[in-house]
């Protein structure tokens, strides 16, 4: 049930009635949550949203409107300088807000100064690089980055693989809910496979430990809970990479989430400075890695842009 709060009509100096009406942010969350939206998506435009109300002293955007929305996307452009891409996704989280949670046609916007739409090319690793970054990298950290340089995933996806989604036997990565919700298989590099199966081996023991406690579950995606009330505790669904602690979510569950980005993130930064590397290189480098050297191989560009989830391929500023 949401905040109860009372309806005050300024004008008459009185109030109107109750509502039980959840905030407005809460009912996009609410709302983006059962449509099936990414939660980095529901944290996008929440923070846009946000931002917009924000922008224009705090107002309810039923009491907005076109001008308002030009203003504020001009002031992204012009102001904060933020690139097209970023001035777009705080477009389609307006437009969502007006299309959705408060049913508003705000019209063409004709008005807004458009973000410069810059062309830059993608920072690559080379085959050196890869492997004295990785000499500082280990246990959990490098097999996950082993997975994006040699399976050509985003940091996201790797960390979102259910045990369910390896198959070794085909060597073969299912990529469940990728980006724009699409679902799509990559390559297992054999290399890894050693070190991947021990860590599902770890997975497993854990698993078993929890179980023992009580606990054990997970959140399963859409509605496979209600459909399949036990299925939260089985093996194949848990996380590939489960993080130290267990959280809870909204609905009560305590569960073991995937470990966070930041902790990838932050361990490949520190191996890049100990590794002397010079280039901006983050965990999305080493899948920029993965398009290059399969390019130098028998692959033909096609099947390249399938395994990347792509819809179109781009070129790299770096040869070896």
């Amino acid at each position: 049930m949401g905040n109860i709060s009372l309806k005050y009509d300024s004008t008459k100096h009185r109030i109107l009635g109750v509502t039980n009406k959840p905030k407005l942010l809460t009912q996009i969350q609410q709302k983006m949550r059962t449509a099936s939206y990414s939660p980095k998506t529901i944290q996008s435009y929440v923070r846009w949203i946000k931002e917009f109300i924000l922008f224009n002293n705090k107002k309810h955007p039923s009491e907005l409107g076109k001008k308002e929305v030009e203003n504020f996307l001009t002031y992204l452009a012009v102001k904060r300088n933020v690139s097209a891409s970023t001035q777009n996704q705080a477009l389609s989280a307006i437009l969502y807000l007006y299309k959705n949670i408060v049913p508003q046609n705000i019209g063409w916007l004709n008005d807004v100064v458009r973000a410069h739409k810059s062309r830059r090319l993608p920072v690559v690793f080379t085959k050196d690089e890869v492997k004295k970054i990785f000499n500082f990298l280990e246990g959990t950290t490098k097999l996950v980055c082993s997975l994006l340089y040699g399976s050509g995933l985003r940091l996201g996806e790797a960390l979102r693989l259910r045990i369910k989604d390896i198959d070794f036997e085909r060597r073969q990565i299912i990529v469940c809910e990728a980006k724009g919700d699409k679902d799509r298989i990559t390559t297992l590099p054999s290399s890894i496979i050693p070190e991947l199966k021990n860590q599902l081996n770890k997975v497993y023991l854990q698993h078993k430990e929890d179980l023992k406690k009580g606990k054990g579950k997970t959140k399963l995606p859409y509605a496979l809970a209600r459909k399949y009330p036990n299925a939260n505790k089985d093996f194949y669904w848990q996380y590939v990479f489960p993080a130290d602690k267990f959280v809870k979510d909204e609905t009560g569950l305590i569960f073991r989430y995937h470990i966070h980005e930041s902790t990838i993130q932050k361990a490949i930064k520190v191996a890049c400075k100990k590794a002397n590397i010079l280039k901006h290189g983050t965990a999305h480098t080493f899948r920029h890695s993965f398009f290059f050297f399969k390019q130098k191989t028998a692959y033909d560009i096609r099947t390249i842009q399938e395994l990347l989830g792509h819809n179109s391929v781009y070129p790299v500023r770096y040869a070896i």
